[in-house]
């Protein structure tokens, strides 16, 4: 079963906040935790994966944080869920590039994991940050 844990669920609401502290410059991941209700060491873990991906950037001193290195518009939900999480392939066989799997030539199933892969990275691909910044009011009803 695909589960999207709490790290993929809290680096949306990162990303989601910065969004709407992007007129801000950097923010502070202090004020983000406080805002999200999530611990500052939980943060900062989730934090570097998305630096790690350059989905945000840092600065240090008095006005240092973090903020989006693009406009909200231009991340999609995949990206940023695939950051936190890693692969978000169903079966291990398609966490690849490559698969290898000795049965790959006569797996029945191979077809049905792939379409159901193409549907999520399709689903999750259409919706971008701003289309979450736009409408977080339903999505802070769904997250709770």
């Amino acid at each position: 079963m695909l589960k999207i844990s709490t790290k993929g669920r809290y680096a949306l609401r990162i990303m989601i906040d910065l969004a709407h502290h992007i007129e801000d410059g950097p923010v502070s991941l202090r004020a983000v935790a406080e805002r999200q209700q999530v611990t500052l060491k939980y943060m900062e873990s989730i934090m570097s994966l998305l630096l790690r991906e350059e989905l945000v950037v840092s600065s240090r001193g008095k006005s240092g944080g973090y903020k989006l290195t693009r406009e909200p518009k231009d991340y999609s939900v995949y990206e940023i869920l695939h950051a936190a999480e890693g692969n978000l392939a169903p079966v291990q066989c398609l966490a690849t590039t490559v698969n290898d799997c000795p049965l790959q030539g006569t797996c029945p199933t191979l077809p049905m994991w792939e379409g159901l892969n193409e549907l999520v990275m399709n689903y999750l691909g259409k919706y971008t940050l701003d289309t979450l910044v736009q409408g977080d009011n339903m999505i802070h009803a769904c997250e709770r």
